[in-house]
């Protein structure tokens, strides 16, 4: 385990707004980019510890961690409790210990200890909370009254940094129309789904093929539809640079998410007519809830995507097009004490040649993207909106392809590009962090690159 979590570690992370191409700096540094005082990091270095960033063990009794105020600073320690039952809208918890530990006897836990745990009943998304009263022994083990804390008030004065890969095979997928398959492929050559074969190792798959709504009065061979995949490798992506001393909030801190993208899609026929707002078919709906472990704290991340085809058109006309992208995305919030939050966002997408024939006047825009959402112990705390699209336009007269073909006279033009927009919420005060007194939006981050265009005559 910690040969994979040196491997995670990213000593160059920084809780900068970071490209997604250079990750190059001499020591960490704040969020507008200069040096911490030196003073404060002999101090930060010498009262905390570096805690190592990975996987939680598969295969082993889903660990708990607790900080216990009686205990010096309350460093964060493994302990063979567990949350046996919880229930949210009281607060109320019951903590035992695991069989493994050979006792069977109740949980031994106390007020103002600090309780961080992986999913557990009544607390699917995990549980983070502050021990506020010991109720007394059951037969189940202990009950306490909890109330909501942070991150902080376990991690103090350590330090984390690394990233995470999402095991594919964690992943659970909801189908949205028909025509969805799903694969994946992970480590030890276990694969799943009809291209699990083709995939590389952490990848995951989704391959779509649909019927999409046709422009009315459009003939019978011009039925629209959409076909193609999304392949990706996403990653979780966690900091945490604690206050020297264990004080109010942390120095710095970053959670997001990151990850390697490529598709392949086409849109044929003659799509629908927009009214005011792109149409957009979302086709499934991805979610995970990993369990990093950052040294012994287990921290739920809660991960949620859902693929969506995005049709623009002013119903005229008639396409063929299709288009092979690939590249990567960054998204997330950075920390700074004194700065605050500032948002993170990131893409380099490039396509291949495509195939596009556009026929008749008007215009289309079609996009294959997809809408995420990365938090803490089940609360939203960024969300970003990614879409790669492929855009044409045609005077009246034309009827062109990039393969070569025409049919009469006119001018014709095809696109690539990418949209990646996004917020931060109001949850990433988990870290110990003042709330946010609005959402802050990521920015609208837009590329757009010309792939074909010419003019015809018959």
């Amino acid at each position: 385990m910690r040969t994979l979590a040196r491997r995670l570690l990213l000593p160059c992370l920084t809780t900068l707004a970071l490209t997604a191409t250079a990750c190059s700096s001499p020591a960490r540094t704040g969020a507008a980019g200069e040096p911490k005082n030196p003073a404060a990091s002999a101090s930060a270095a010498a009262d905390g510890q570096q805690l190592d960033v990975a996987a939680a063990p598969q295969g082993s009794p889903t660990p708990t961690a607790v900080a216990r105020a009686r205990a010096g600073h309350g460093r964060p320690e493994k302990s063979s409790l567990k949350v046996a039952s919880y229930d949210k809208s009281s607060g109320r918890a019951v903590i035992s210990a695991t069989p493994q530990d050979g006792t069977g006897s109740p949980g031994p836990v106390a007020v103002d200890d600090v309780i961080a745990s992986a999913p557990a009943p009544g607390a699917p998304d995990g549980l983070l909370a502050k021990v506020t009263e010991v109720v007394g022994k059951t037969d189940r083990g202990t009950e306490v009254k909890t109330a909501p804390t942070t991150l902080a008030s376990v991690l103090k004065e350590d330090k984390a940094d690394g990233n995470v890969p999402v095991d594919p095979s964690s992943v659970t997928v909801e189908p949205l129309m028909k025509g969805v398959t799903f694969s994946w492929a992970k480590g030890q050559g276990v694969r799943f789904g009809p291209k699990g074969a083709e995939l590389p190792l952490g990848n995951l798959r989704l391959d779509v093929n649909a019927a999409v709504d046709t422009a009315e009065g459009a003939p019978a061979s011009a039925g629209a539809s959409v076909s193609g995949f999304v392949q990706l490798a996403p990653k979780v992506e966690f900091a945490y640079d604690g206050t020297p001393g264990g004080g109010f909030g942390p120095h710095s801190a970053f959670l997001g998410m990151s990850g390697d993208w490529s598709s392949k899609w086409e849109l044929k026929g003659r799509a629908a007519a927009s009214t005011g707002a792109p149409r957009r078919i979302p086709f499934a709906t991805l979610r995970s809830a990993p369990v990093i472990q950052v040294g012994p704290v287990p921290v739920v991340v809660n991960l949620s995507l859902t693929c969506y085809v995005q049709v623009e058109a002013d119903g005229r006309v008639t396409l063929d097009v299709q288009q092979d992208v690939k590249g990567d995305f960054r998204v997330g919030g950075s920390y700074a004490a004194g700065k605050g939050w500032t948002p993170v966002s990131t893409s380099a997408v490039k396509s291949s040649p495509v195939r596009a024939e556009v026929t008749a006047a008007g215009r289309v825009k079609g996009a294959l993207g997809a809408e995420a959402s990365v938090g803490l112990y089940g609360a939203v705390g960024v969300s970003a909106d990614f879409a790669p699209y492929l855009r044409g336009e045609a005077d009246a007269k034309a009827s062109a392809s990039t393969d070569g073909k025409t049919s009469a006279s006119g001018s014709w033009a095809v696109y690539g590009g990418f949209d990646l927009s996004g917020q931060l919420h109001l949850q990433l005060s988990l870290f110990g962090t003042p709330v946010l007194e609005r959402r802050i939006p990521l920015g609208a981050l837009n590329r757009e690159w010309p792939l074909a265009n010419g003019r015809v005559a018959r």
